[in-house]
């Protein structure tokens, strides 16, 4: 939203906005309480959400959590929660670009020099199968495209 409220400012400098330059406000306005529920539940069960992954993950492939010899999974652990919270700020203001912008694409660089765009891909495949049992059908369908840009950007 934020970047769509600069853009908007840009583009109707000196006139005023059209009804469909302002049409995602509304959107926005109408998905607001349930943007906010969702928020609230990530942030209220975000420790679980992350152990409930790794779980998940380690039952799928133990390899996930190692880079040669080393355990890295404490590092996972941090990463996931920063994109979690990043992500969750993201369906609350509703702006993706942002997130991609200020944190996916860098941190794609990083995964990529430590070869770990393959745990990358399977951890928002199984975000997304978590987070559905905490989330209504309405609160996934605006959260579930964001695990979907994180996965695209992040994973392989």
């Amino acid at each position: 939203m934020l970047s769509q409220l600069a853009r908007l400012s840009t583009e109707a400098d000196g006139r005023y906005a059209t009804a469909e330059e302002l049409q995602f406000l509304k959107d926005y306005f109408q998905s607001l309480n349930h943007r906010m529920s969702a928020y609230k539940k990530i942030q209220a069960a975000e420790k679980e959400i992350i152990r409930q992954v790794e779980a998940q993950m380690q039952s799928l492939d133990p390899s996930l959590f190692r880079r040669g010899s080393q355990d890295v999974t404490a590092k996972w652990r941090v990463d996931a929660l920063r994109v979690l919270r990043h992500s969750a700020a993201a369906l609350l203001i509703n702006d993706t670009e942002r997130l991609r912008d200020r944190l996916l694409l860098w941190f794609q660089t990083i995964l990529g020099a430590f070869q770990a765009r393959n745990s990358s891909a399977v951890t928002y495949d199984v975000m997304k199968k978590v987070l559905k049992q905490y989330l209504t059908a309405e609160e996934a369908s605006l959260f579930i495209p964001i695990l979907d840009i994180n996965r695209t950007v992040l994973g392989k």
